[in-house]
């Protein structure tokens, strides 16, 4: 409805936290084990299986601290989220056995740290695995909460509700400070890091000795300004180097301008049948210098040595996320 949720609604939201007696359970009942159903194929302890049913749903990784005194707690937690823009609100859920949990009570603050794609260390550190290569965190205070510095995003949330989750505390947090920078998430999915890959450059890695005599075969091609290049689901049959000008590559919830020395369509080249994955057009004049597949790959045939590092590049790629 519009204008937010009736006053009587937040009331009767309100008692029901504070005597959930009254809506017929005990607000400390919890269900038996036998009670969980398992799918098909499905065996074994029930914990486990739901475990690993929720390891499912991929996440992002964050560090929660606080401070008492000149003391810094933190943990790893991948337990968060957004639950309100107006006020700002975030939820996160502890297990009633980590200190942090005793920490935290209404109007004390936290700080999440959202960590970025190459602060695994740091998720192992604050996660009570400590790699001995790993150096000591460093922090930043804000509203006296200490942030972990290098991550993604920072929040600090003042606590205003604690609630019962079973073997875990959900305590609700009001957002009073709030950035983010530029970079990757780290990814939490099947208990294992994740990492996204947004820019899928693979020719581009390439030693200059080994990708000149590629470019080499390619035709040059002029565009106007405004003029389709690539659109997304054509076959990918060449890779286009930009010569000069500017193109506008635009894929689902994403764009970006590129220049001269860019290489466009990498990775479709190698999979024409996949399609185009973005949407491509000029920026002005455009110039550009265009390898078709068929050339490519001749050129990978004649020197074996580009088609190994090929095959190196992408194996270290998959690497990063195994």
């Amino acid at each position: 409805m519009e204008g937010g949720a009736p006053q009587e609604f937040e009331v009767a939201i309100e008692r029901a936290i504070a005597a959930p007696e009254a809506f017929g359970a005990s607000f400390d009942e919890a269900p038996s084990r036998s009670e969980l159903e398992l799918g098909a194929g499905l065996e074994g302890d029930p914990a486990i299986a739901f475990r690993r049913t929720l390891g499912m749903f991929a996440t992002g990784v964050t560090v929660l601290t606080a401070r008492v005194a000149e003391q810094v707690h933190g943990m790893t937690a991948n337990a968060f989220m957004s639950v309100s823009l107006q006020p700002p609100l975030v939820l996160i859920s502890i297990d009633r056995r980590a200190r942090m949990g005793a920490l935290l009570h209404e109007g004390t603050r936290f700080g999440v740290s959202v960590l970025e794609a190459h602060q695994t260390g740091l998720s192992d550190r604050f996660a009570g695995r400590v790699a001995e290569d790993v150096p000591e965190p460093g922090f930043e205070v804000v509203h006296e909460t200490p942030l972990v510095e290098g991550a993604l995003a920072h929040l600090v949330a003042r606590v205003v509700r604690s609630y019962w989750g079973g073997d875990h505390s959900l305590f609700l947090g009001q957002v009073e400070f709030a950035r983010y920078g530029d970079g990757r998430p780290l990814l939490f999915h099947g208990g294992r890091y994740e990492r996204l890959t947004e820019d899928p450059q693979v020719f581009s890695l390439l030693p200059r000795e080994l990708l000149d005599p590629i470019l080499a075969l390619g035709e040059k091609r002029d565009y106007a300004d405004g003029e389709a290049i690539m659109r997304i689901g054509e076959k990918g049959s060449e890779l286009l180097l930009v010569l000069e000008g500017t193109v506008c590559v635009e894929r689902p919830g994403r764009t970006i301008t590129l220049g001269p020395g860019e290489l466009i369509g990498e990775i479709e080249v190698l999979d024409p049948a996949g399609g185009r994955i973005a949407d491509i057009h000029a920026v002005g004049r455009v110039r550009s210098l265009a390898v078709s597949r068929e050339a490519l790959l001749g050129a990978l045939e004649a020197d074996p040595r580009a088609a190994i590092a090929l095959i190196e590049l992408l194996a270290a790629r998959f690497r990063e996320t195994a």
